[in-house]
């Protein structure tokens, strides 16, 4: 307590003294005869020496501060295209750092220069037509160079792939990702929201995937058959929140089992084989150094954003749109980590958007492989493809309504009560 006491005598006495060696300085300079707006030609060139000094530890600082922590401290780039990005984000770095180092001397070797001197007035400068002229033509032209070039790399790194280009799914949810390869035939199988079950995550589009929804829609646990065994069941009486959200929900399906009646209809079996055989892998996206990719984007709830900040390739994923982005790593796993001495390192798929409480974990392991050794990990991957995992028999599922009648034998439905 008498520490405190202390400390707290010592702030208001040294608060008292400020405020007398203020009042001292003010009483001086009264009898001095100078009024307080007045400042001495001693102090202005101590202030103008003093910016002058400022200026050149700022800019020791500066200097100091890019070759201990890197020009820009992003690292080298670990594919062609972001190669190619660096090089422009450096060139408008180089004309940035150039442009302060320019204006900041001039700023303060004025403040120095040009000290207000006793008896010289200063001299009133309105107007030049040379020097508008120059910092408005001068900037104009390093923005049209700036502008120019990068439409031109947006325009390649947004471009169509070469037919050698593998493609590649990646499917974001909260709060994970899925990758999904093209297979042999390297060629993405069609989708279709409406057949999202558990066997099925990705909504791939088969006859065999069409008839495990209709399946799921008409039987299943909380399908529409069950739904209308609940609502024709006159010994349960429901309130009418819960007997109007039962209807609604028997209502969609109802829908959604028509929709996927015409789409079972239309579909052209041949296009299954696309589908067959791509692999569905998750953790780890395994690339071959050197090989060109094209990589579909989708989400299935929120808006996600695939990152891949070492690849410097970044495109959002949008429910319901279908988005793209394309690289060619060219620096394996190993070679990067020989490159930072860091035998932990990965490179790394993000979500760069903020989409939800869990955001933070949604990450992917990148691992890029020589192409010798991708090949044998595809090699491996031969009987793991969609229709070996999930639909090994391939067999028709048959637990369906009759055709062209969703209610099949209970088409009237009962609601006790009513």
């Amino acid at each position: 307590m008498e520490n405190k006491l202390i400390i707290l005598l010592v702030i208001v006495l040294g608060a008292i003294a400020i405020a007398q060696l203020v009042r001292i300085y003010e009483i001086s300079a009264k009898l001095r005869k100078n009024e307080e707006h007045e400042i001495s030609h001693r102090d202005n060139n101590l202030n103008a020496r003093m910016m002058f000094g400022f200026m050149l530890a700022f800019f020791a600082f500066f200097i100091y501060l890019m070759s201990a922590y890197g020009w820009t401290g992003r690292g080298s780039a670990a594919s062609n295209e972001g190669e190619e990005m660096d090089w422009l984000l450096n060139l408008n770095f180089v004309i940035i750092i150039a442009i302060f180092f320019f204006t900041n001397f001039l700023l303060f070797y004025f403040t120095w220069r040009y000290v207000k001197k006793p008896g010289v007035p200063a001299f009133y400068y309105p107007h030049n037509n040379k020097l508008e002229m120059l910092w408005t033509v001068v900037p104009a032209i390093v923005l049209a160079v700036i502008i120019i070039l990068g439409l031109q790399t947006w325009s390649h790194l947004t471009g169509p792939t070469t037919p050698e280009a593998e493609k590649i799914e990646l499917f974001s949810k909260q709060f994970d990702w899925t990758a999904r390869y093209a297979g042999a035939d390297n060629t993405l199988g069609l989708y279709d929201y409406k057949l999202t079950l558990d066997n099925n995550e990705l909504a791939l589009l088969t006859s065999n995937t069409i008839d495990s929804a209709l399946a799921n829609m008409f039987g299943g646990a909380t399908g529409i058959r069950s739904l209308q065994k609940l609502l024709n069941n006159r010994d349960t009486v429901f309130s009418d929140s819960t007997l109007n959200v039962l209807k609604a929900d028997l209502s969609r399906k109802e829908r959604l089992y028509r929709f996927l009646t015409q789409m079972k209809q239309n579909h052209n079996p041949k296009l299954d084989a696309s589908a067959w055989d791509d692999i569905i892998q998750k953790d780890t996206l395994y690339l071959c150094k050197g090989q060109e990719y094209e990589i579909a984007l989708r989400a299935k709830d929120v808006i996600h954003s695939a990152y891949f900040p070492h690849f410097r390739a970044q495109m959002n994923t949008v429910p319901g749109m279908a988005t793209r982005m394309k690289f060619t790593p060219n620096k394996t796993t190993k070679e990067m980590r020989q490159e930072k001495n860091d035998e932990n390192f990965n490179y790394v798929l993000m979500c760069n958007k903020i989409c939800g409480g869990a955001h933070y974990k949604m990450k992917m392991i990148v691992v890029v492989l020589e192409k010798k050794d991708y090949m044998k990990w595809m090699d491996s991957k031969k009987m793991e493809t969609f229709k070996d995992k999930y639909f090994a028999s391939a067999a028709p599922i048959v637990d369906v309504a009759p055709e062209g009648n969703v209610e099949g034998d209970t088409t009237q439905v009962v609601v006790p009560g009513n």
